[in-house]
């Protein structure tokens, strides 16, 4: 988020770090917590809402949660425009640690890219652009169609074969292959693990670790307008 602060310091927003009754805004990580309930990075929501003016907005990610049933709220996880580019960032960076484990450029390479929503569009055609053998697996008869109709290869979860893929990319956040021994390498970028191999590399929230800057830019990005909104 460091990088996110910069630049709404530098788009002249006051920041600080400390309650204060001057604060207007609260703006937590995105996602805003981890599975047991607690902010990302350290805290307590109900704690840190305690000490804080009761007419704030709230922004983050994934923000259903009881203690902000009665705050003004904006969940990016909701915005689509942010969804869509945060989507293109972790296509990037699932595509440098593809590369960084393997021993063979992707050119030709046989990838199995499973889902066919915001990340898996965004990856399949960067993979392809650089020149991968790209397969999609996805359930919808609709979306087979279509992706066939693009150029890609397609299948769907009862037809895959998975020995036949060097690399193998799940976006969906649902167990759809238990168990896969002799593939090549596994990558699982979804909230929840759709490979059960004891090798699955599980890759979550690779913008914030791997493109921070980027990562935090677009977070930015996508706050100014609604800052400057509620600033009139």
């Amino acid at each position: 988020m460091s990088h996110c602060i910069q630049k709404l310091k530098k788009e002249g927003f006051m920041i600080v770090s400390e309650p204060c009754p001057q604060i207007t805004h609260l703006l937590l990580p995105v996602p805003s917590f981890t599975p047991d309930g607690g902010i990302v990075g350290g805290g307590n929501l109900a704690t840190l809402l305690s000490l804080l003016p009761k007419d704030i907005l709230v922004i983050g990610g994934n923000l259903d949660r009881p203690e902000l049933d009665y705050y003004a709220t904006v969940d990016l996880l909701h915005d689509e425009n942010y969804l869509a580019k945060n989507a293109q960032i972790t296509s990037y960076c699932a595509i440098n640690l593809v590369s960084n484990q393997l021993p063979i450029i992707l050119d030709q390479c046989p990838v199995l890219v499973i889902g066919w929503g915001r990340i898996g569009k965004c990856l399949s055609r960067l993979l392809r652009q650089m020149g991968a053998r790209v397969t999609v697996c996805t359930r919808k008869e609709s979306d087979r169609s279509i992706l066939a109709a693009l150029g890609y290869e397609v299948t769907d979860y009862s037809q895959v074969s998975l020995p036949d893929y060097r690399v193998i990319i799940n976006t969906v956040p649902a167990m759809r292959f238990p168990v896969c021994p002799g593939t090549g390498l596994k990558i699982d970028l979804a909230s929840r693990l759709g490979l059960g191999s004891e090798d699955v590399i599980w890759a979550r929230g690779l913008p914030g670790k791997d493109a921070p800057e980027s990562s935090g830019a677009l977070i930015a990005q996508t706050l100014i307008p609604i800052l400057r909104k509620e600033s009139l």
